[in-house]
């Protein structure tokens, strides 16, 4: 059986982009053997405001961030997909059988997962790499999803974190 190739996804809205999302890449890239990542870029997140910045400004700033970085690819999904929803990319990217998806999110992003579209077929179809955020380790750690799943899905990494975020660039 041939191996399957494994990829990273990191989706969001990168407004901006930034040196945290870069070195989540690189440390999902080493700690799990990831061949590529993409950074799905979405239009809007169904759970923050509109964006200030338009969407060809985001995708070029992403490549601005990740150019010394080949194995991240800035993709804008939507049109094709014609959804913003994270488990109907799952399903478009799983129609290539030859591939395992590993999605990369915050913390942050763990505490509410239980309210995202599908979050529990989202669990099933593919891994889930947590990485902590200052500040929210204990509140996603007692989250309804973390307690509620099977672990062998989600892996929770610790590690020299970038204390960064996109809405706190926003307010400079």
């Amino acid at each position: 059986m041939k191996k399957k190739v494994k990829i990273g996804i990191l989706g969001g809205s990168f407004d901006p982009a930034h040196k945290g999302h870069l070195a989540i890449s690189k440390e999902a890239k080493r700690r799990f053997d990831l061949e590529k990542i993409i950074w799905a870029i979405t239009k809007k997140n169904p759970f923050k405001d509109e964006s200030k910045t338009n969407l060809s400004k985001r995708i070029k700033d992403c490549k601005k961030i990740i150019r010394l970085n080949p194995f991240i690819k800035v993709k804008f999904y939507e049109d094709i997909i014609k959804s913003n929803k994270t488990i109907d990319l799952i399903n478009y990217l799983k129609k290539n059988d030859g591939i395992e998806i590993y999605f990369l999110m915050g913390a942050d992003n763990l505490i509410n997962f239980h309210k995202w579209h599908k979050s529990k077929s989202i669990l099933q179809n593919c891994n889930i790499i947590v990485f902590d955020r200052h500040g929210y380790k204990k509140n996603s750690l007692k989250s309804k999803t973390f307690k509620s799943l099977n672990k062998d899905s989600l892996t929770f990494v610790e590690f020299k974190k970038v204390n960064i975020s996109s809405s706190q660039l926003r307010k400079i």
